[in-house]
């Protein structure tokens, strides 16, 4: 649970800090470092969604397979 805090807290930092040297603004940088892992969160439960779909879809045709190479 420390090393997710910990990356959570260096993501912030990052986040923050390349809006804030960008932009010059303290605000943007905040809300940027606020929206953008949430934005990621949304991101990852749909990549996890889709790679378990194709996952799912490998592991079938591997099966299939292999009861096609067991001679009867």
């Amino acid at each position: 649970m420390i090393k997710t805090i910990t990356f959570t807290c260096m993501h912030f930092i990052i986040a923050f800090s390349v809006t804030y040297l960008l932009t010059g603004s303290l605000a943007v940088g905040g809300l940027v470092a606020l929206v953008e892992p949430l934005c990621n969160a949304v991101g990852f439960y749909f990549h996890e969604k889709v790679w378990c779909r194709i996952n799912k879809t490998k592991k079938k045709h591997l099966k299939e397979v292999s009861y096609e190479a067991i001679p009867i």
